[in-house]
Protein backbone atom coordinates (compact mmCIF):
# COMPACT_ATOMS: atom_id res chain seq x y z
CA UNK A 1 0.00 0.00 0.00
CA UNK A 2 1.55 3.83 -0.80
CA UNK A 3 0.52 4.35 2.87
CA UNK A 4 2.77 1.98 4.11
CA UNK A 5 5.52 2.86 1.72
CA UNK A 6 5.18 6.64 3.34
CA UNK A 7 5.35 5.38 6.54
CA UNK A 8 8.51 3.31 6.11
CA UNK A 9 10.12 6.06 3.87
CA UNK A 10 9.51 9.12 6.72
CA UNK A 11 10.31 6.68 9.68
CA UNK A 12 13.85 5.39 7.77
CA UNK A 13 14.75 9.68 6.97
CA UNK A 14 13.82 10.27 10.79
CA UNK A 15 16.26 7.78 12.16
CA UNK A 16 18.95 8.65 9.66
CA UNK A 17 18.80 12.31 10.07
CA UNK A 18 18.41 12.22 14.07
CA UNK A 19 21.09 9.58 14.53
CA UNK A 20 23.31 11.62 12.89
CA UNK A 21 22.60 14.19 15.00
CA UNK A 22 22.89 12.48 17.82
CA UNK A 23 25.96 11.01 16.81
CA UNK A 24 27.52 14.57 16.68
CA UNK A 25 25.90 16.24 19.47
CA UNK A 26 25.47 13.72 22.16
CA UNK A 27 21.55 14.18 22.22
CA UNK A 28 18.49 15.50 20.57
CA UNK A 29 18.08 11.91 18.65
CA UNK A 30 14.32 12.35 19.92
CA UNK A 31 13.45 15.76 19.24
CA UNK A 32 14.76 15.59 15.45
CA UNK A 33 13.03 12.09 14.77
CA UNK A 34 9.69 13.06 16.25
CA UNK A 35 9.84 16.44 14.10
CA UNK A 36 9.36 14.24 11.18
CA UNK A 37 7.49 11.03 12.74
CA UNK A 38 4.85 13.44 14.53
CA UNK A 39 3.47 13.72 10.98
CA UNK A 40 3.04 9.83 10.32
CA UNK A 41 3.03 7.96 13.63
CA UNK A 42 0.40 8.29 16.86
CA UNK A 43 2.47 9.65 19.94
CA UNK A 44 1.70 6.36 21.73
CA UNK A 45 3.85 4.35 18.87
CA UNK A 46 6.53 7.55 18.02
CA UNK A 47 7.42 7.64 21.68
CA UNK A 48 8.65 4.68 22.67
CA UNK A 49 10.41 4.49 19.00
CA UNK A 50 11.86 7.64 19.87
CA UNK A 51 13.48 6.65 22.53
CA UNK A 52 14.60 3.18 21.38
CA UNK A 53 16.54 5.15 18.37
CA UNK A 54 17.98 7.37 20.93
CA UNK A 55 19.15 4.43 22.79
CA UNK A 56 20.73 2.45 20.30
CA UNK A 57 22.39 5.82 19.06
CA UNK A 58 23.86 6.28 22.33
CA UNK A 59 25.19 3.22 22.26
CA UNK A 60 26.43 2.75 19.07
CA UNK A 61 28.84 5.98 19.03
CA UNK A 62 30.10 5.44 23.20
CA UNK A 63 33.48 3.50 21.76
CA UNK A 64 34.02 6.68 19.68
CA UNK A 65 33.86 8.96 22.44
CA UNK A 66 35.83 7.23 25.07
CA UNK A 67 37.81 10.78 27.23
CA UNK A 68 35.73 13.24 29.36
CA UNK A 69 34.17 10.72 31.61
CA UNK A 70 33.87 11.67 35.67
CA UNK A 71 31.95 9.55 37.50
CA UNK A 72 31.39 11.96 40.74
CA UNK A 73 30.09 14.49 38.25
CA UNK A 74 27.63 12.41 36.47
CA UNK A 75 25.97 10.29 39.43
CA UNK A 76 23.72 12.59 40.43
CA UNK A 77 22.74 13.76 37.31
CA UNK A 78 21.73 9.82 36.73
CA UNK A 79 20.22 9.73 40.17
CA UNK A 80 18.15 12.45 39.82
CA UNK A 81 16.84 11.27 36.86
CA UNK A 82 15.86 7.95 38.02
CA UNK A 83 13.51 9.60 40.04
CA UNK A 84 12.40 11.91 37.58
CA UNK A 85 11.46 9.30 34.67
CA UNK A 86 8.39 7.66 36.47
CA UNK A 87 6.73 10.88 36.93
CA UNK A 88 7.18 11.77 33.18
CA UNK A 89 5.71 8.05 32.43
CA UNK A 90 2.65 9.18 34.79
CA UNK A 91 2.28 12.82 33.11
CA UNK A 92 2.00 11.08 29.58
CA UNK A 93 -0.85 8.88 30.48
CA UNK A 94 -2.47 11.21 32.92
CA UNK A 95 -1.56 14.78 32.08
CA UNK A 96 -1.68 17.14 28.80
CA UNK A 97 1.59 16.87 27.33
CA UNK A 98 1.07 19.02 24.37
CA UNK A 99 0.89 22.24 26.73
CA UNK A 100 3.28 20.49 28.91
CA UNK A 101 5.83 20.54 25.39
CA UNK A 102 4.77 24.18 25.10
CA UNK A 103 6.23 25.14 28.22
CA UNK A 104 9.54 23.04 27.76
CA UNK A 105 9.80 24.59 23.72
CA UNK A 106 9.07 27.77 25.29
CA UNK A 107 12.12 27.38 28.16
CA UNK A 108 14.76 26.12 25.14
CA UNK A 109 13.53 28.94 22.16
CA UNK A 110 14.51 31.46 25.36
CA UNK A 111 17.75 29.84 26.14
CA UNK A 112 18.93 28.98 23.21
CA UNK A 113 18.49 32.52 21.59
CA UNK A 114 20.13 33.78 24.72
CA UNK A 115 23.53 31.59 24.81
CA UNK A 116 23.52 32.34 21.07
CA UNK A 117 23.30 36.35 21.43
CA UNK A 118 25.24 36.29 24.52
CA UNK A 119 29.15 36.33 24.24
CA UNK A 120 29.74 35.04 28.00
CA UNK A 121 26.91 33.80 29.26
CA UNK A 122 26.81 33.05 33.21
CA UNK A 123 27.85 30.04 34.85
CA UNK A 124 26.50 28.59 38.10
CA UNK A 125 28.78 27.53 40.65
CA UNK A 126 26.43 26.91 43.47
CA UNK A 127 24.24 24.31 44.60
CA UNK A 128 26.88 21.25 44.41
CA UNK A 129 25.67 17.82 43.75
CA UNK A 130 21.94 18.41 45.42
CA UNK A 131 21.22 21.02 42.68
CA UNK A 132 22.75 18.39 39.59
CA UNK A 133 20.30 15.76 40.81
CA UNK A 134 17.55 17.81 40.32
CA UNK A 135 18.70 19.10 36.64
CA UNK A 136 18.79 15.29 36.35
CA UNK A 137 15.25 14.77 37.87
CA UNK A 138 14.07 17.44 35.76
CA UNK A 139 15.78 15.42 32.87
CA UNK A 140 14.70 12.36 33.92
CA UNK A 141 10.99 13.73 33.62
CA UNK A 142 11.58 14.83 30.00
CA UNK A 143 13.01 11.53 29.42
CA UNK A 144 9.82 9.95 30.65
CA UNK A 145 7.79 12.35 28.64
CA UNK A 146 9.03 10.87 25.20
CA UNK A 147 12.57 10.22 25.35
CA UNK A 148 13.81 14.20 25.64
CA UNK A 149 15.84 13.99 28.32
CA UNK A 150 19.39 14.96 26.77
CA UNK A 151 18.26 18.37 26.76
CA UNK A 152 18.73 19.01 30.69
CA UNK A 153 22.09 17.90 30.66
CA UNK A 154 23.24 19.65 27.48
CA UNK A 155 21.54 22.91 29.48
CA UNK A 156 23.29 21.96 32.59
CA UNK A 157 26.39 20.87 31.58
CA UNK A 158 27.24 24.47 30.00
CA UNK A 159 25.85 26.80 32.99
CA UNK A 160 28.26 24.58 35.57
CA UNK A 161 30.97 25.40 32.82
CA UNK A 162 32.30 22.06 32.09
CA UNK A 163 34.54 21.50 29.01
CA UNK A 164 33.57 19.71 25.80
CA UNK A 165 34.78 16.16 26.35
CA UNK A 166 33.43 16.01 29.70
CA UNK A 167 29.76 17.92 28.47
CA UNK A 168 29.60 15.22 25.93
CA UNK A 169 30.30 12.18 28.12
CA UNK A 170 28.08 13.95 30.72
CA UNK A 171 25.36 13.53 27.83
CA UNK A 172 26.40 9.92 26.89
CA UNK A 173 25.60 8.10 30.01
CA UNK A 174 22.70 10.29 31.24
CA UNK A 175 20.76 9.33 28.13
CA UNK A 176 21.73 5.55 28.19
CA UNK A 177 20.12 5.46 31.56
CA UNK A 178 17.46 7.33 31.41
CA UNK A 179 16.97 5.62 27.63
CA UNK A 180 16.71 2.25 29.57
CA UNK A 181 14.54 3.17 32.45
CA UNK A 182 12.02 4.88 30.49
CA UNK A 183 11.80 1.86 28.12
CA UNK A 184 11.45 -0.71 30.97
CA UNK A 185 8.67 2.25 32.44
CA UNK A 186 7.12 1.75 28.66
CA UNK A 187 7.01 -1.77 28.84
CA UNK A 188 5.65 -1.89 32.42
CA UNK A 189 2.85 0.32 31.95
CA UNK A 190 1.56 -1.39 28.30
CA UNK A 191 2.67 1.52 26.10
CA UNK A 192 4.86 -0.46 24.36
CA UNK A 193 2.77 -2.68 21.46
CA UNK A 194 3.55 -4.96 18.72
CA UNK A 195 3.60 -1.77 15.95
CA UNK A 196 6.63 -0.52 17.98
CA UNK A 197 8.44 -3.49 18.15
CA UNK A 198 8.24 -3.98 14.02
CA UNK A 199 9.31 -0.82 13.69
CA UNK A 200 12.56 -0.78 15.65
CA UNK A 201 13.91 -3.12 13.33
CA UNK A 202 13.06 -0.35 10.72
CA UNK A 203 14.70 2.01 12.83
CA UNK A 204 18.14 0.26 13.58
CA UNK A 205 19.59 0.31 10.65
CA UNK A 206 18.43 3.30 9.60
CA UNK A 207 20.37 5.39 12.10
CA UNK A 208 23.29 3.15 13.25
CA UNK A 209 25.47 4.51 10.00
CA UNK A 210 24.49 8.35 10.19
CA UNK A 211 25.44 7.96 14.07
CA UNK A 212 29.02 6.70 13.51
CA UNK A 213 29.42 8.86 11.29
CA UNK A 214 28.42 12.20 13.30
CA UNK A 215 30.59 10.67 16.24
CA UNK A 216 33.86 10.52 13.79
CA UNK A 217 32.96 14.56 12.92
CA UNK A 218 32.31 15.56 16.56
CA UNK A 219 36.19 15.24 16.82
CA UNK A 220 37.05 17.72 14.53
CA UNK A 221 34.87 20.48 16.69
CA UNK A 222 36.31 22.95 19.04
CA UNK A 223 35.27 24.11 22.36
CA UNK A 224 33.39 27.14 21.09
CA UNK A 225 32.01 25.57 17.56
CA UNK A 226 30.71 22.24 19.49
CA UNK A 227 28.90 24.81 22.64
CA UNK A 228 27.15 26.98 19.59
CA UNK A 229 26.23 23.56 17.78
CA UNK A 230 24.61 22.55 21.12
CA UNK A 231 23.21 26.32 21.93
CA UNK A 232 21.71 25.95 17.65
CA UNK A 233 20.07 22.69 18.14
CA UNK A 234 18.09 23.77 21.62
CA UNK A 235 16.92 26.48 19.69
CA UNK A 236 15.64 24.40 16.49
CA UNK A 237 14.59 21.45 19.96
CA UNK A 238 12.83 24.16 21.29
CA UNK A 239 10.92 26.06 18.11
CA UNK A 240 9.78 22.51 16.93
CA UNK A 241 8.31 21.56 20.16
CA UNK A 242 6.41 25.18 20.10
CA UNK A 243 5.63 24.60 16.30
CA UNK A 244 4.21 21.06 16.75
CA UNK A 245 2.25 22.06 20.03
CA UNK A 246 0.58 24.65 18.42
CA UNK A 247 -0.66 22.74 15.89
CA UNK A 248 -1.43 19.65 18.35
CA UNK A 249 -3.63 21.92 19.87
CA UNK A 250 -5.37 23.49 16.60
CA UNK A 251 -6.14 19.96 16.05
CA UNK A 252 -8.02 19.68 19.46
CA UNK A 253 -10.21 22.86 18.94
Amino acid sequence: MPDSWLLIGAVALGAALAGFVQGLSGFAFSLVAMGLWAWALPPQIAAPLAVFGALLGQVASFASVRGGFDLRRIAPLVVGGALGVPVGVFLLHNADPVRFKLAIGTVLTLYGLFGLLVRDPPRVTAGGSGLDAFAGLVGGVLGGLGGMSGTVPAIWTQLRGWKRDLRRATMQIYNIAMHVLTLAAYARTGTLDARAFHLFVLVAPAMLIPSYFGARLYHRFSEKTFERLVLALLLASGIALLVGGVRALGGKS
